[in-house]
Parts: C-alpha cells; structure tokens; sequence
C-alpha cells in the first residue's frame, strides 16, 4: 500500500498549500544527493522540460516533478522524506485517475475551481504581504490571466483525482463480521490518543430591518444607474461587491442548467432573466444580490452578480453578547444544563438539537482526537477543564461577519489500546479504509493494463509499487 499512503500524504500537502498560496517564500534548489537504487540519477544531464512519460492523453515533463518537489517544500513539507522516484510515481497515479476520471465523464465544477483559485491567491497576499508582481515573479509567469489559468488547470486536475478516487470506493462497506475479522487479525492492537467531545451555544447578532432597507435601496439604484444611466455593471462590482471571489473576474460566474452550483434561490433568478436584463433584489443566505445576465449559450449563462450583506449595527452585536452572557450565567448558576441553553439560545440549528455538540466533518461522529484537533479549537479549549463553560469568543464565517459562542468539553477519552466494543466505530473506520486501499489497488493494477502508458529514459530505473513498466 505504500504508494497510497504516499499518494494520500502528497494529496493532503496540495490541498492545505493551495498551489503554493498560503507559505511559499523560497525555493531551494535540490542539491545533488547520492544515488539508491530506488532514485533517479540527477547528476545526468537532461533535457530541459523533458517528456518523462504519457498517461492515456496526459504528458508529464521533467519540470512537473521539480514543481512536486517546490509545493511540497511551500506546503512545510519534508521532501527528504520522499524520493523523486516516489513523487514521479505519485505524478503518475494522478494522471491516471484524471484520464479515466475523463473517460467516465465525471465533470467538475469550473465556478467552483476558479473560486477557489481566487482564494488561494487572496489567501497568499494576505498572509504573506505580498504584492501580485512578487507572486508572478515567484511563479515565472509574466501575467495574471497565465497564473491564474495554470492555476484552474492544476485545481480541475485535483479535483478530477479525488472524484474518480471517490467514485472506486463509493459503494465499498464493510460487514460487522469482516470488521471482527479485521480487528482478530491485527498483529498489534492500535492506540487511540486522547479524545474529546465538545459543545457550543451561538449567537448570532440580528440584522435590523433598516439595514436590510439600505442594502435593498442601493441595489436598485444600482440597476437604475446601469439600466437608464449607461453605467457600467462591471465597474459598480470592483467598486462595491461583498463578493471578494468574484470582484477580479466583474463579479462574473457561468452557470450551466444541468450541473447545480451555487445556491438555489441564485440559480432560479438567473436562469429566469432575458439576456442583457438585470434583476431586482433578491434575497440568499450570503446576503442580497442583483443579478445581470450577459449572454445565453444553450445550457450555459454567463451572468455578473453584485452581492451586498447589510451591516451589523453595533446595538445588534452587544445584544447579541448580553444574550450569550444570559445563557452563560445560567448554565454556570445551575439552572440550565449546556443542551438546555443549547436548545433555548443557540442559533447554530446544526448543533442545538444535539445539546450543542460539534459533528467532527472527518469521522461524522461527536469525538475529536486531540493531537488533531483544528488548531482554532483547540486554542479556544485547551485550558478548560472538564464541564466548564469558556468565555464568550467572537468568531465568523462565510456567512456572518461576527457571532459569538461559548464552548464546553462535555466528554474526555484518555489514550488508550483499542477495544473491539469500546471502540467499534474506529475500528469499523480502519477496516473499511483497509477495503477500499485494497480496491484501489485492484483497479489501479487493472488501469494500467488497459492504458497507454510510455515512460521514458531514466525514469524507467525507479522501482515502483504499480506496473508501470508493464512487464
């Protein structure tokens, strides 16, 4: 299974590095090493950007093996702790789940992709400080558009990976028997680290309806001014959009009527318009929109929206706080348990009826095993104790600008040997991850069978786990 577990820690890299985005400051040139029989001899001269191999209809050059190496050291990686035979490998997988994931039509939403490419870039001046021409200059590309679009390349590639990965496994489960059997045969029982559950009231400030008025008012003048005025939509986007995603595309988004994305009440309004017509405002979960739609191709729009969210007085925001302190000082008093005040106060409908406790998105259930626990949460618990409330903390997400919440450790499992009843659904987890690695396995076996495949030179000396050399 080694090149899974190689193939998931590199994929786990490019995920929270964002092509780079969030910390790459320098790369250090790879300083010649001695050559193991399972590494490639880089004290051979090759030719610049080199074919190293074809997979189905994707090449992969010598530079896409020396930009694994760059993200992953950009990512905080240790490359040290993978050879180039092992990143060339993983390279190879990747193409193979993208060409087949292509073969099997498994599409992937380009609004999505390009979304998110505008957040890695946002994300990297943000943290960085950086200017735009310093991240061209990092990245040898002499416009915005060249980043940006071989950015959405190796996103769309990413994403095609983990759906056609996604799609081998969708229907693998396991029996309570084959997990029984999974646990007997285990030469050494795991260690589960110390866990915990945790509960949280929110409360989220109102939004006056005045407010609301205001944001309404504006929109409409936004649509009079273009509309009899001769304004520009794009300009009034980059001037005014709470919509930071879109404010460098014009606010721009193509939508198609067979592939669902973005929310529902946005979709309706946009395919209900006339080509060059604008809409009133309307109302979604992120705020208030106006829609302008740009042109009409068969089942594809292409529309340009501006997105307003009405402000948070500062009267809202302190009510907001007196009302979680209200709920604090009565599960402190005694005389409401945390799921009562949950029930009573919280605006998180995801967790209210759950006496407050947070879902862990990886495993689906309560528990959260500390050593990975998010680094967020845990700064906000580390200090409580067992059965005590926090203080009141100010948050956001993409939907609120600013609520607050408390936080409670409401259950603590210590580190501990794995015991079958005890620790069923873990185990249950480990059983059905051993499947579906198997699975994956078989598949890939098979793929590269039925797949040109044609590596070359002296990428052909590296031992790899798969067949590639389909000999």
């Amino acid at each position: 299974m080694k090149f899974i577990t190689i193939n998931s820690i590199l994929a786990l890299i490019m995920v929270f590095s964002g092509l780079n985005m969030l910390s790459a400051q320098e790369i250090i040139e790879d300083k010649p090493k001695e050559i193991a029989k399972d590494t490639i001899d880089n004290t051979k001269r090759r030719k610049i950007d080199g074919v190293a191999a074809v997979v189905g209809e994707y090449v992969l050059l010598d530079s896409d093996i020396d930009k694994e190496y760059a993200q992953i050291k950009a990512a905080g990686g240790q490359v040290k702790d993978f050879s180039r035979c092992e990143l060339f490998g993983k390279l190879l997988e990747d193409k193979l789940y993208a060409h087949h994931a292509i073969q099997d039509s498994i599409l992937v939403n380009e609004l999505e992709i390009r979304g998110r490419v505008e957040q890695q870039i946002d994300g990297f001046l943000a943290q960085s400080g950086g200017t735009l021409d310093e991240l061209l200059k990092f990245y040898n590309k002499s416009t915005e558009d060249e980043l940006r679009e071989e950015m959405v390349e190796l996103n769309k590639n990413m994403q095609l990976v983990t759906e056609m990965q996604n799609k081998i496994v969708e229907e693998i489960e396991v029996t309570p028997e084959e997990v029984r059997q999974f646990f007997n045969d285990l030469d050494e029982k795991p260690i589960f680290g110390t866990e915990l559950q945790v509960a949280q009231i929110v409360v989220i400030p109102e939004v006056t309806q005045e407010e609301i008025d205001k944001v309404i008012d504006q929109l409409s003048q936004f649509k009079k001014d273009v509309e009899e005025d001769g304004a520009s939509f794009t300009s009034k986007v980059v001037l005014y959009t709470d919509d930071i995603a879109s404010k460098r595309t014009g606010g721009k988004y193509t939508l198609n009527r067979k592939r669902p994305q973005m929310v529902k009440e946005f979709r309706d309004v946009a395919f209900s318009l006339q080509e060059g017509e604008i809409s009133e405002p309307f109302k979604t979960e992120f705020g208030y929109h106006i829609i302008y739609k740009e042109k009409e191709r068969g089942q594809e729009i292409d529309v340009r929206h501006i997105l307003l969210r009405p402000k948070v007085t500062p009267s809202a925001i302190q009510a907001a706080r007196e009302k979680l302190q209200a709920a604090r000082d009565k599960i402190v008093s005694g005389e409401l348990t945390f799921a009562e005040a949950a029930l009573k106060y919280s605006d998180e409908v995801e967790t209210k009826f759950e006496g407050g406790r947070l879902i862990n998105p990886m495993t689906q259930d309560f528990n959260f095993e500390l050593t990975r626990m998010d680094t967020q949460m845990y700064t906000e618990i580390q200090d409580l104790k067992d059965d005590e409330v926090s203080p009141i903390l100010q948050d956001e997400d993409r939907v609120n600008a600013i609520k607050f919440k408390i936080l409670k450790v409401t259950n603590r499992t210590d580190e501990h040997e794995a015991d079958f009843s005890r620790d069923y659904l873990k185990i249950k987890r480990l059983a059905l991850q051993e499947k579906q690695l198997e699975t994956v396995s078989k598949w890939q076996d098979q793929k590269i069978k039925d797949t040109y495949i044609k590596i070359n030179g002296e990428h052909r000396k590296c031992q790899f786990s798969g067949n590639w050399l389909k000999n």
